[in-house]
């Protein structure tokens, strides 16, 4: 069974990835001004997001092993990959299918 610590931990970084789409997106976008730029719900959003992860993360640190916290951030790669392939239909290329593999493969290596 996960603990709370551990499902805080992956809801983190469920976050985290989502906040990555949202900068995203307005990085895809033209502003008037350098300030409009900065300041629009989809940046504002991206990094109010990013700080809740944060403060998530701080939390499930408290309770966890610190072994378990870079291998469960990295599975946020995946994440990403996935949000991106269906929000901006990104091409899954073999070369991203390949790193995730390796990312995959390292997370094993590191639990064997």
């Amino acid at each position: 069974m996960i603990n709370r610590f551990i499902a805080c931990m992956l809801l983190s970084v469920a976050i985290a990835s989502v906040s990555q789409v949202l900068l995203k997106k307005s990085a895809l976008r033209r502003y008037s001004s350098v300030l409009r730029e900065y300041l629009n719900p989809w940046v504002l959003g991206g990094y109010g997001l990013l700080f809740l992860s944060m403060l998530l993360t701080v939390y499930a640190y408290s309770g966890m092993d610190y072994k378990n916290g870079p291998v469960i951030e990295a599975s946020g790669n995946v994440l990403v990959l996935l949000l991106s392939f269906l929000f901006f239909r990104e091409r899954i290329s073999v070369r991203k299918l390949l790193g995730i593999a390796f990312i995959m493969a390292g997370m094993l290596v590191f639990y064997a």
